[in-house]
This record gives C-alpha cells, structure tokens and sequence, in this order.
C-alpha cells in the first residue's frame, strides 16, 4: 500500500450515492422528483446525511415534494398510518438545516431574527439580495431592456448551490425571473425602489403574499402605477406600508387608497402605515383628502407613523380631528421631526367648552399608547394645551416630547397631568427641552414614591447643573426602572448630593441608568459604588465621558465585589487612563455570558483577551 493510499481511502458507495442525488437535487432532475418517494423511505440516519450535505437548492427541491407536513399537536392525537409519516419530517430536523443554511450565509443577521420559518426568511432574504443587485443595474441611465432578464451575482448562485452549470442552465437560473417565480412563495416582505415599481415586476412577484412593503423614493406617476397593481395584487393579505423618500402628491394617496380596498369592501385592512422623511408637495398645507380618506376607512390601523415629512400645523391640526371622529385601532401615532407647533390649541379649545368627552368622540385617540412629538418646534402655551390633549388619550403610556423648546414653564403646565390619576404614561422623554434646575425639581418632586406609574425618564441634554441633585436621588425612591440623565452637568458637587440621598439602606428599582457627560470625576465612582449596593435589579449603567481618574477603578471594582447583582454592562470610555498590569485582570473578574462586564477605554480594551464590545 502506498503512502497515498494510506492515507486518502476512497468514499464508502454510501457517500457516492448521496453525492449523486446531491447533484440531481440541485437541479430538480426530473428522473430524481420521481423517485423522491423511495428516497423519503431510506432510513433516517441516510436521509439525515443527504440532508446536511445538500447546498440551499437541493434542500429546497427535496422539500419541495414531500409527501406529508410536519407534525402537528392535534396529530398526536391520532396513531394512524398517515400521521406516522407525518412525524418523520420532524425527525429529520428539516426547519434546522434551513437555520444552519441561513447563519453560514448571513453570520451577521442570524441574532437579529427569530423566525418560526427558517426556509421561509433564507429565500425571503436571498430574492430580497437578488433584487437589491438588479435595482443597481435597472437604475443605470444606460440600462435598456426586460428587469426579469438582469443576470444575478455569480455569488449568489455559488451561496444558493447553483455552481459548474451548463451554459443552458446558466441561462435559465441566472435570471432574475427565476428567482423571483421558483422562490416568491415563500417571501412576505420586500423593499423595493422605485426602479421596480413597474408592471413588469408586479408580474414577477406574482407569487409572493406580500404582508410588508417598503418604498423607497417613489416620485412619478409612472412608478405610482406600477405601485398600485403591486398593492392591489396583494391587497388582501398587505398589512404594513412605509414610504421613504417619496414625493407623496394628492393623486399619489388617492390611488393608493384604492390600490389597498378589496372589490367589494369599504374597508382596508392596512395596520401599520409610515410616511418617513417624504414631502406632500408643494402647496400642500392641510391634511390631503386621500390620507383622511385612508385613516377613516381604516378597520385595522394600529400605527401610524409621518416623520420628517414637512408636516405643518394645519395638517396635525386636520390629522387630530379625523382621529376624533372615526374609531380605528390606532395604537402608536409618531410625528416627530416636523413642525406642527399650534396643532393642539383646537383641542384644548374644544375641551373647554364641555366638561367632559362625548361619549363616542376620540375614539382613536382613546386607544393610543404611543405617541412621539420629537423636534416639533414646541414651546411653553403648546405644553399647555398639550396637557389637555392628553385628555383624549387615557390609555397613554409612552410620551416623547424631546427636542422642543418648552422651557420650564411648558413643564409645569404638564406637571398636573402627570401628578393625576388618571395619567397612565410609564415612558416619558424630556431630552434637550431648554430646561432648567427649577422646573426639572418641580417635576420631580411631583411624583409619589407610593403610586408613580412612571418607569422610564429621559431628561438628558438639559442645562440642569448640581442643583437637580437633591429632587433626582428623591426621585430614584418612586418605581423609575430607567433613568437617562446624560449631559445635564451634575458635576462632583451634584454627585456628592446624590450619594447623601443613598445613605438609607433603602432598595431602589433602577434597572438600568444613564449618568454620562456630567464631569463628575471621581465622585462619580463613589456614587457607584452605592448605588450598585441598593439597586439589585440593575443591569445596564452607562457613565462614560465623566472626567474620571484612573484611581476611581478600585473604587468600582470594589462595590461590583460586595454588590453581587445582576450588572450586564458598565460602560466607563471616554477616560484618559494611564494602567497598571493588575488592571487587566479585572476584565476577566467580571464576566456575564462570557463578555466582561467592564466596558474600558480603548487602551486596554486593546490588550485585553476579552470580548467586552457593548
């Protein structure tokens, strides 16, 4: 025997078989698709391996044909002939191959995700590619011909199994066509641009159930066209839209509205509708007939979403009365980034005339749960007669009001509503609102420690100084789980009041804060080190860019001994620190799932053999 064959021994008949059937799989053989019956009877451990060793294509073509479904739990009510086939499918972990297909091609998407269809998001994300590609092509000045007939990446037939073909097949599987009629079963959501909004495509994606669209910069009547055969084709099974970058004209939304109303329904069935850094057009001051039509002949609208689309007062203003008066199930209304300042001055006027709300007005609004006023261009009297807006909204829970210059006045105009029993709101955001030590203390000191629904707050970006020290460590005895004071300038005298207010040995509820930016040198480390000692819940503690030495170290790493938590991340970048060697050893002290908890400026992050990326 010569060396070679000593150590290369030539594959058992078992292994050729497999890689023969592995090859006739790949390319839907049509001698293979009959006897697939025969192959499905092999005993499980054969089928296993020919299922680990086929590339996406092959896996495809032999579920394809399978005779029977997966198991179901009323099938394990029965024992009958039929149902034992069934539960073979389940043994062959069919759902498990496609995961492990799909992390090999895309490692970077695999925590994003947590499919129930494995198969279904691999050839969803895999045409989705394949149209992206094409898209680069299309929207070239010099493209001249079909959009079905656009060659796909070599690399994605290679990712896919399709490899050493004949020129004839090459031909065939490279077009863009085939992947979109072999695969577009299987796919739910797209985002298209405006290239592939034609007649020509709506064709080739005649195959899919398209629950979710995304356009992106949607701007003629052409594409409009296209577009609409596009939804109406999936009219009964679309549920979300969102546009991004479109030009949206009156006509544009009258003809969408028709595009999404089955024949013979008044009413369509969109739940979430996103108008996302997009213009109405010009001239366009109020709310366009065909958006009201849209909300009013919403059965099913959960969320609506028109950020960063131009949106003036009058719109907001024509937008809140439409809500006013249909019932829909919106839950999540996001206006952010416009400016809409004067929109709530008609609510507040039309409160004042009533003592109370009509039975049947604001039904919408009466379901809301989320609404974002984000950069707005809000100041103090819109505070005020956002107070009494809010009325229409008693199932609120999460306010974003960040970025208007509301000052402090603005705040205490809405510190009644907070302080009433009948807010509900448990997410607020105060970020960057011009305000100030005096009306921040007010707010706080507002809340009871017994009954505050309140979980979250954001009062980061405001000039706030140590003054807000004393009513913030007050504040941290109510049932706040998430605190963001970021760059509000405590310094060390605002720290060293926020550690007399821990002195008790009272446990707060804090599972995660924010304290970076606030200069607060080592005293911000002796704040931590009490404040991890009385907050068993904590998780996350970002206090980054606080201008501290390296002795506060010890300091830290000392409390994180005694404190035995539950700390997933301590962020302390942005520090200029000169390391000793036993420093390094800490990161490997503190570990949650393998990563330090630690999360250290660059310097030792770079030697370190830790994995401590937040």
């Amino acid at each position: 025997m010569t060396e070679a064959n000593h150590w290369f021994s030539p594959p058992s008949l078992t292994a050729l078989c497999i890689d023969h059937l592995k090859r006739k799989l790949v390319l839907g053989d049509d001698a293979v698709v009959s006897i697939l019956p025969d192959i499905y009877e092999l005993p499980s451990h054969l089928i296993e391996d020919l299922i680990s060793s086929l590339p996406p294509i092959g896996l495809y073509n032999f579920q394809l044909h399978l005779p029977f479904q997966d198991l179901t739990k009323e099938d394990f009510l029965h024992d009958d002939s039929t149902n034992k086939k069934r539960k073979r499918s389940r043994d062959w972990n069919l759902n498990t191959a496609w995961q492990k297909k799909f992390e090999l091609r895309w490692p970077n998407l695999i925590n994003q995700i947590q499919p129930t269809d494995w198969q279904k998001v691999y050839w969803e994300t895999h045409l989705q590619k394949c149209l992206d590609d094409a898209t680069e092509k299309a929207i070239l000045s010099s493209f001249i011909g079909r959009i079905g007939d656009i060659q796909v990446l070599d690399s994605s037939l290679n990712d896919i199994g399709l490899v050493g073909l004949t020129i004839q097949s090459y031909r065939k599987y490279s077009k863009l066509s085939y992947h979109c009629l072999q695969f577009g079963s299987h796919v739910s959501c797209l985002i298209l641009q405006n290239v592939m909004c034609n007649t020509e495509t709506t064709r080739l994606l005649r195959e899919c159930k398209l629950e979710s669209l995304v356009l992106r910069c949607i701007r003629s009547k052409e594409q409009v066209v296209g577009l609409c055969k596009l939804i109406s084709q999936n009219s009964r099974t679309l549920t979300s839209l969102e546009f991004i970058h479109c030009t949206v004209y009156i006509d544009f939304i009258n003809a969408i509205l028709d595009s999404v109303v089955s024949k013979g329904v008044e009413k369509h069935g969109i739940k979430h509708l996103s108008i996302v850094s997009s213009s109405f057009g010009q001239g366009t001051f109020s709310l366009p007939s065909g958006l009201e039509s849209f909300v009013s002949s919403a059965r099913s609208l959960c969320s609506l979403k028109l950020f960063d689309s131009h949106l003036g007062r009058n719109f907001a203003k024509a937008l809140f009365m439409t809500l006013l008066n249909v019932s829909s199930s919106i839950s999540v209304l996001d206006l952010s980034e416009n400016d809409i300042a004067g929109c709530f001055s008609y609510l507040n006027r039309r409160l004042s005339i009533g003592s109370h709300l009509a039975v049947g007005i604001g039904k919408s609004l009466q379901l809301l749960r989320v609404l974002n006023l984000r950069g707005n261009n809000l100041r103090k009297e819109d505070a005020e007669s956002l107070r009494y807006a809010l009325a229409y909204m008693p199932n609120l829970e999460d306010l974003d009001i960040s970025d208007n210059p509301i000052e402090d006045e603005g705040i205490r105009h809405l510190i009644p509503y907070f302080a009433g029993t009948c807010c509900r709101v448990t997410s607020l955001k105060l970020e960057a609102c011009d305000l100030s030590h005096d009306g921040v203390n007010r707010f706080l000191d507002s809340f009871s420690p017994l009954n505050s629904p309140l979980k979250s707050l954001c009062i980061a970006e405001n000039y706030l100084g140590s003054k807000v020290a004393g009513a913030l460590g007050r504040f941290l005895s109510t049932s706040i789980e998430v605190l963001d004071a970021a760059g509000i300038d405590l310094h060390p005298i605002g720290f060293q009041e926020l550690q007399s207010t821990l002195i008790t040995t009272e446990k707060f509820k804090l599972v995660k804060i924010n304290i970076s930016k606030n200069r607060g040198g080592i005293e911000t480390a002796h704040f931590l080190s009490k404040l991890l000692l009385q907050t068993p819940e904590l998780v996350d503690v970002n206090a980054s860019n606080n201008s501290m030495p390296i002795e506060s170290l010890p300091i830290i790493s000392s409390a994180l001994k005694l404190a035995k938590g539950k700390l997933q991340h301590l962020d302390l970048t942005g520090h200029r620190w000169d390391y000793k060697p036993e420093h390094a050893s800490l990161l490997a002290e503190f570990v949650y799932n393998g990563k330090s908890i630690l999360i250290l400026p660059l310097l030792l992050a770079t030697a370190a053999p830790y994995d401590h990326d937040p």
